[in-house]
């Protein structure tokens, strides 16, 4: 039987040592990789390819989950948690299996028992995470950073940077100084949490940082348009500016 290959993703080593030790002691696994954080985990899924992860959420560059949206077709994951109160409501709400630190052998070898009967299935647990993601963003305060993927590179993206953000079908385009990057969330999800005080929705296809705007202007009889200072020129729509004139008062 081929072994299932496995990434370990944990920002603590002592973490990291003793999931090692537990798993190797099966010899159904192979650990092909260990990351310290969510960049080299980034990097590692794509390049190896493994069939389960074992994933920390806590990680200081970037978080499980803002990992976990760079991934366009994750493999199965095990996440691995020192916050109880989420992990029991989410987790187990979504069927997504999870470690809470700190954990015992006999628990890591009923989540490897779960997450290999997932991968015998074929069937995986893109849908259970995708379920988890959202749960998570419900949860989530207002945003202070947007992770993106560009190319073969990681950004992060502080929102004071941010000049404005479109829909792009099932993508929100955002426009920064940086320039421009697509990422895989709703503008209902951007509207709920960015900062109300400077972000503004002007259209239903568009959602604009205030301290960018330049200039209003009237092209028709209920027809306006909005000037950034970097020169991008915006349609408001009725509800916009009903809502940008009381921004401004």
């Amino acid at each position: 039987m081929e072994k299932i290959k496995v990434i370990i993703v944990d920002d603590e080593q002592l973490a990291r040592d003793l999931l090692r030790s537990y798993l190797s002691r099966d010899p159904r696994l192979e650990i092909i990789a260990e990351c310290g954080n969510g960049f080299e985990g980034v990097l590692a899924i794509q390049e190896q390819k493994p069939d389960l992860v074992f994933l920390d959420i806590q990680m200081p560059k970037i978080t499980g989950f803002e990992m976990l949206e760079l991934l366009p077709d994750p493999p199965v994951i095990v996440f691995s948690t020192a916050y109880e109160e989420f992990a029991i409501r989410a987790f187990e709400a979504n069927a997504v299996d999870y470690l809470l630190k700190p954990y015992p052998l006999e628990r890591v070898q009923v989540a490897v028992e779960k997450a290999m009967k997932r991968i015998q299935s074929g069937t995986g647990s893109k849908e259970e995470l995708e379920q988890l993601t959202q749960a998570h963003d419900e949860t989530t305060g207002l945003l202070t950073r947007i992770v993106v993927k560009s190319g073969s590179k990681i950004r992060i993206i502080p929102v004071e940077t941010i000049d404005y953000l479109e829909s792009e079908d099932d993508f929100v385009m955002i426009y920064c100084k940086e320039g421009h990057f697509l990422k895989q969330k709703t503008m209902k999800f951007f509207e709920a949490h960015l900062d109300p005080k400077k972000f503004i929705r002007i259209h239903r296809s568009c959602i604009v940082n205030t301290t960018q705007l330049a200039e209003i202007q009237q092209y028709g009889k209920e027809s306006w348009m909005l000037l950034t200072k970097q020169g991008a020129k915006l349609k408001i729509s009725k509800s916009g500016y009903v809502a940008l004139k009381e921004f401004l008062a």
